[in-house]
């Protein structure tokens, strides 16, 4: 079983063009590709970046959003400090979490959360939904007007009406194909996660009051 994963892993072309670019993971190329394509990390932005470890996505953000920029970096798990990113240790979920998040907000939120694998895909794809629903949720409350969300979903049943879910909180102004971008990229490696994104303008959805 482990050599087989290290085989496929070796095939895996964001595996090897990480490896190429000399980044710490493969979800690291997969954001570099992402903020190539969407104005989602712009230079001197906020970003909030969940799920952050081993800090591929932070260490993407931070150069390319520059010295003036801000890194938050939050993870269940310690990992390895970089320059220019600030690490927090807690749960996407725990009401303490936004307090120790301070009131300055974010231009740009980003989830690479990841559930614990069960080995029954249908298990994981519903625990990986539920986990971008409780990073929108932070995301809401931090986002600053025009802000951006950007979040990892494993593909399945689900997904479509996580989109439908999420899609009334963003202004129609915005693009929001990046839920449509790992499509592409990944038609040749089957039952991988899949990028979900909007960008726009948080509001309310359109049937509050």
């Amino acid at each position: 079983m482990v050599r087989r994963f290290v085989a496929e892993r070796r095939r895996d072309p964001y595996y090897r063009a990480a490896q190429k670019e000399g980044l710490r993971s493969r979800a690291a190329f997969k954001l570099t590709f992402l903020a190539s394509r969407f104005p989602i990390l712009r230079p001197g932005a906020r970003v909030l970046d969940l799920g952050a470890a081993p800090g591929g996505w932070s260490l993407v953000v931070r150069d390319l959003i520059g010295p003036r920029g801000t890194v938050v970096a939050v993870d269940l798990r310690a990992f390895e400090a970089a320059e220019g990113i600030h690490p927090i240790r807690g749960r996407v979920g725990d009401p303490r979490l936004l307090a120790r998040l301070g009131r300055d907000g974010f231009d740009t939120v980003l989830s690479d959360l990841s559930p614990r694998i069960s080995g029954a895909y249908a298990t994981d794809h519903a625990r990986s939904v539920e986990l971008v629903r409780a990073a929108f949720a932070l995301a809401r409350e931090v986002l600053h007007e025009n802000g951006s969300f950007a979040a990892k979903v494993f593909d399945g049943d689900m997904r479509g009406g996580l989109e439908e879910e999420l899609r009334p909180y963003f202004s129609r102004s915005g693009p929001h194909e990046a839920s449509r971008l790992a499509r592409t990229v990944l038609r040749d490696v089957p039952d991988r996660p899949r990028l979900l994104g909007e960008r726009g303008r948080p509001r309310a959805p359109a049937s509050a009051p």
